[in-house]
């Protein structure tokens, strides 16, 4: 599909699913169009890369709403294509903004979930983190949940490409043998994001943090707080201390990091390749060395 085509593909999604004109469009990329309703709202409507894929981001959305705790965009409509949501106008991020998403992503792991793995309401056991599949199979201890349904299954897909040697992958299949002893003291499920790095994070011109693109699913808090550190977040200090204001991390959590690290590098290893796979690698060693 052209890029025009694309994004008169977008329009008519947008209106179909709003119900109102849209007076103005712009392509964002080659799956986000940005349009302007007749009532003065903004829309961003995104195709999803693959069946299901709405369907789980959707649910994933309602979910964190649900907890009443950090803000996600308004869901305006969906199909099984597209996915319609309000436009977040950004600002820069400052240091009071991020204290107060440190306290709102605390609240929000706090609201819990059913089961490690658990999906959102709506969802499907079959998921997305990005474009790769994440199944959501529900599991009853963190270490072994984590090990087997969010970290082998990339690493066999990474050595199968040849992004990952045998003799590495050794190395992170040594830290899901011992995940009882390097994951800390026991945590219930929390409420996760699943896939929180920067850019799914929106600084608001309103002060507040907007998360969008969620895996969501049951998992272990520190999970988000590594990917935010993997991948950069302004002002991570404060977010960390505005967290521990709510909800104290277990002692040790930062030896933690690599062990939490491993599933989305594992993830990138396979999407892109480059570096990852080495990064991979040197998380797994770091959390063996403790």
């Amino acid at each position: 599909m052209t890029a025009g085509r694309a994004v008169e593909a977008a329009v008519g999604a947008v209106a179909r699913l709003t119900g109102r004109r849209v007076v103005w469009r712009r392509g964002l990329s080659g799956t986000l169009v940005e349009a302007g309703l007749d009532d003065g709202r903004v829309a961003v409507a995104k195709r999803g890369d693959a069946p299901g894929a709405v369907r789980a981001e959707a649910a994933g959305l309602a979910w964190l709403r649900d907890a009443d705790a950090v803000r996600v965009p308004e869901v305006y409509g969906r199909d099984a294509d597209w996915l319609v949501t309000e436009r977040v106008t950004t600002g820069a991020p400052d240091a009071a903004a991020a204290v107060r998403f440190g306290r709102e992503l605390a609240a929000l792991h706090a609201a819990g979930a059913p089961a490690f793995g658990a999906g959102p309401p709506g969802g499907s056991v079959d998921a997305y983190i990005g474009r790769a599949p994440m199944r959501n199979e529900p599991g009853a201890e963190w270490a072994g949940w984590y090990a087997e349904h969010r970290v082998l299954p990339y690493l066999r897909q990474a050595v199968d490409a040849g992004a990952v040697r045998s003799a590495d992958a050794g190395v992170v299949e040594e830290v899901c043998a011992r995940l009882p002893e390097l994951a800390g003291p026991p945590e219930p499920p929390a409420r996760l994001h699943g896939d929180l790095w920067n850019g799914n994070v929106l600084w608001g011109s309103d002060g507040r943090v907007r998360l969008i693109d969620p895996a969501a699913h049951g998992g272990h808090r520190e999970t988000d707080l590594a990917m935010l550190r993997l991948f950069g977040c302004p002002h991570l200090e404060r977010v960390v201390a505005g967290y521990a204001e709510v909800r104290p991390l277990a002692d040790g959590w930062r030896a933690r990091v690599g062990v939490h690290q491993l599933f989305p590098l594992l993830v990138h290893a396979v999407l892109f390749g480059g570096g990852y796979p080495r990064q991979a690698v040197d998380a797994a060693r770091t959390a063996l060395a403790g």
